[in-house]
Formats: structure tokens, sequence, C-alpha cells
């Protein structure tokens, strides 16, 4: 019996959402090879336009930063990807830093652009392959 596909949390501020989908629909094919979840509106967006299966907690305001801090925290979480919108406040800040702290404390790959974002769930690709040889 395999493993379950590892899991990716994918994030992105309001600002980056459009990034964020651009990302994910130039890799499509990588990361229907992951579990994917994400914050509320993130997984929606992925769900609605690029037809993704995702679990989604919360919007990011409303505690999903936090709760997916708890999944990384917990081990459940391979790598985050969290597109920061560096030039916009947020309200959720100390939830913001919550998030980046436990996977800076817990190990976690944590991509806050584009080109991260490829190399994590590429090295991951790989690796299965390599795995599975």
């Amino acid at each position: 019996m395999s493993d379950p596909p590892p899991v990716i949390a994918l994030i992105a501020h309001d600002g980056k959402k459009a990034d964020l989908m651009s990302f994910v629909h130039k890799n499509i094919d990588l990361l229907r090879r992951f579990r994917l979840v994400a914050t509320g509106t993130t997984g929606g967006l992925l769900q609605d336009q690029l037809d993704l299966d995702v679990h989604r907690y919360r919007s990011g305001p409303l505690g999903g930063d936090v709760q997916i801090a708890a999944r990384i925290v917990e081990g459940d979480i391979f790598a985050v990807v969290f597109f920061v919108d560096p030039l916009d406040k947020h309200p959720h800040e100390p939830d913001i830093q919550t998030l980046l702290r436990a996977c800076n404390v817990h190990d976690v790959p944590l991509a806050t652009n584009e080109a991260t974002a490829r190399y994590i769930i590429a090295r991951e690709t790989v690796e299965d392959v390599e795995r599975a040889e």
C-alpha cells in the first residue's frame, strides 16, 4: 500500500490571488499529484476556476492561516505556497506571522514567490519518480 500524496497548502493575499491562479494553472498537472489545502477564498477560486479538489479552511482573516499553521505543527503539511502581498496592510498580520513561524520552526518548505514554488513542487515530483524506480 502506497503512502498518500503529500499535502501542499496554497494561500494568497487578495493582491496576489491572480498570480497564484496563474502559477497553479501553469503547473496544474504537477499539483494534481498532491493533496491540496487552502484558505477559504483562495480554495474557492481554485475549485471554481480550475476544478481542483481542495480542502478549504476558513478565510485567512477569519482564522484560516492559523488553521493551516496548526496542521504544520501536527506534521500534516509538506509545503506551503503563500503568495504574500508585501505592499498591502493585513489586519490579521499576527496570524500570518504565526503561519510563517510554524514553517520555520518545523522546517516546512515555504514559497512566497513563483520561482520558489516551482522548485518545491518540481523537486517533490522528481523524488516521487526516483522512489518509484
